[in-house]
This record gives C-alpha cells, structure tokens and sequence, in this order.
C-alpha cells in the first residue's frame, strides 16, 4: 500500500484530512490533543505501526516500588494506581520485595535503566526512620518525578500522600471509649516506621484526652512487635496479660492475630473483648467476626499520588507537601460494649 493510500486510509478513519494526518505523524505542532488521539487510535485500528516517537510516548514507563502483596492493602494500592497509569497511556512495572529478592535500591537502579518516567514509593525505605534517605534525594537531584504514598521526608521535595494516622487514632479510641472500653491496648510494627510513630501519637493523645490517663499508665498499654498476623498475637499476648478489655491495631493482618490471641485465652470477640484494626484491606468484611477497622481512603490516595507524578512527568511544578486523607471508622462485628465487671 502506497503512503498516500495509507494517509487517505487513516483520514477517513479518524475524520480529519490527511494533511492533519500528516502534522500528527510527523510531530509537528497545531494539532489539538483530542484529534492527535483520535489519529493514533485510527492507526493502531487499521494496523499500521506508530512511529517510534509517538510510540516512546504512549508507552511511558512508570515504577510502583511496594514492600510485599502479603498484605492485601498493597495489591489494592497496586490495582488503583496500575488502572490509572494504563488509562492515562502509561505503562506501570511493579516491583515488589520479598525476603530472598530484589532490595528496594536493586529495584530503583533497575528501573532507572529502563528508562522510566516517575516512581510510585508505597510504603517504602521512605517510610523507615532507620532508612538511608539520601537515595530519594539523589532521584530528585537528577530530575526524576518520584511520589511517595504513607511516610513523610521533609528534606526529600517531593509529593507526598498519607493517610491521617493521627486522626485514624482518634476514631478508634473514641469508638471503644463509647462502648465503656477503659483498658484499651495499642498493637502495632516497630516504632522506627513514621506511620507506627504518627498512630502511636494519636492513640496517646486521645486516651489522655478522653480517659484522662498519663504516660505512665499508658506504657503498659502499648506492645510495638512485627507486622502481620505472628506480630498482632504477640502484641496480643502481651496486652492480654496487661487487663485490656480491647486493642487498637496499627493494620488489619496485626487485628487477625490479636484475635487469634485471645480465643486462644479463651475469649469470645465481640463478647468479652474488642479489636479494631486498621487499612479496611479486602474481605475483612468476611472475617470471623467481619473486622471493625479504620479504612484508608486507597482510591483517593492512589489517584492522587498518579495524578501528582504525572504533572512532574508533564514538566509542571506540583506542591512538594503532604497531602492527608482522612481516614473512615468502619463499624462492623469485632467491637462490642465492655463486659460488665471488668
């Protein structure tokens, strides 16, 4: 087929002249974005390669660098921020981390040779206070778009998307106070992670504010183990031994072992004892009991962390801050009013 076949071939395909067909496949400008779409689809419809250049720019690469898919609040961030790149026309590589693969840093050198467009950190190194932060600094100093989900480096100039820890804090409290809960423990990761230091805040501030209870009566109280469900029965375990009628857990996989802690004492949840978790992750409306927990508003904060990357990829400025979103209390079977005569 001739070129001139193939241009009159795409014109009609797309409704314009072939002389637009012309300007859009030779990159030159005056060509209003909707049209310059509505070419490049007649194109791959009638099966004619894009030419090289327009065919790199589809095709952008963007890294989503997350800590494992164990947890299912992860593959929920993924699906959110997989599905807005690929409507956007960029091509999301995820990289995950297991404890026999590729580190973070391997992850990010990786990714840089192949030339990607931005980074998504979800939970990262950014958020270890132990971490070398100066690996962000470097991408930033070399102009690479970068976002970061849930963590907070005021030295990095970059976005950042959190969820409200603190106020996620405040809810759980309140709610458990609200069934006559007053021994109310906290379960959660190592207090190095900012998010475990920020919930951590919210959950002292709000118990001395509503219970009127000091820092000392409250360091019983506290059991920080590892995240999952091993490090929730731990936590569990220990607070058990320390009265507690109810526990606020700093995710919804720590909360399915605190449970498991306590039938394993011998106690009926909601009956004689209340868990509140954290991330609202997928089926914890399915748990036995469904789970009480605090739901990230994931969507919100995917789209946004997408949307933030993708104006530093365009070449436009976005605010270096942390944009919070507040955090739902979802009600649901693990919570129940304190049992009488405790």
């Amino acid at each position: 087929m001739s070129s001139r076949a193939r241009l009159a071939d795409i014109a009609a395909k797309a409704g314009v002249s072939e002389a637009t067909v012309s300007r859009v496949l030779n990159g030159k400008p005056g060509v209003a974005e909707d049209t310059k779409q509505s070419v490049l689809t007649a194109l791959d419809v009638l099966g004619f390669e894009r030419p090289s250049r327009l065919r790199r720019r589809s095709a952008g690469l963007i890294g989503l660098v997350m800590p494992e898919l164990i947890n299912p609040i992860f593959p929920a961030f993924a699906q959110v921020i997989e599905s807005a790149l690929s409507q956007r026309g960029f091509t999301p590589v995820l990289c995950t981390q297991s404890p026999s693969g590729a580190t973070e840093e391997e992850y990010v050198e990786m990714l840089l040779e192949r030339g990607v467009s931005g980074i998504i950190f979800v939970s990262g190194l950014h958020a270890d206070t132990g971490a070398d932060h100066e690996r962000y600094q470097a991408l930033v100093e070399r102009r690479l778009p970068v976002v970061f989900v849930n963590g907070w480096l005021p030295s990095v100039e970059a976005p950042f998307v959190s969820s409200d820890e603190y106020a996620a804090m405040e809810q759980a409290v309140t709610h458990l106070v609200a069934l006559g809960h007053r021994r109310i423990g906290f379960a959660s990761g190592p207090e190095r992670f900012i998010v475990v230091q920020r919930k951590l805040a919210g959950y002292r501030t709000s118990m001395k504010a509503q219970l009127g209870l000091s820092d000392e009566d409250l360091n019983p109280l506290v059991a920080l183990s590892m995240f999952g469900v091993e490090g929730g029965e731990a936590a569990g375990r220990q607070l058990l031994d320390a009265e507690v009628t109810a526990v606020v857990c700093g995710s919804d996989m720590m909360a399915l072992g605190v449970i498991r802690a306590a039938r394993q004492r011998g106690l009926s949840v909601p009956g004689e004892f209340s868990v509140v978790g954290y991330d609202d992750a997928p089926m914890m409306e399915f748990t036995d009991p469904p789970m009480t927990t605090i739901r990230q508003p994931v969507h919100a904060m995917g789209l946004a962390a997408v949307q933030s990357l993708l104006e530093e990829v365009r070449g436009h400025a976005t605010p270096h801050t942390e944009f919070l979103f507040r955090p739902e209390l979802v009600v649901r079977g693990s919570t129940g009013p304190v049992r009488m005569g405790i």
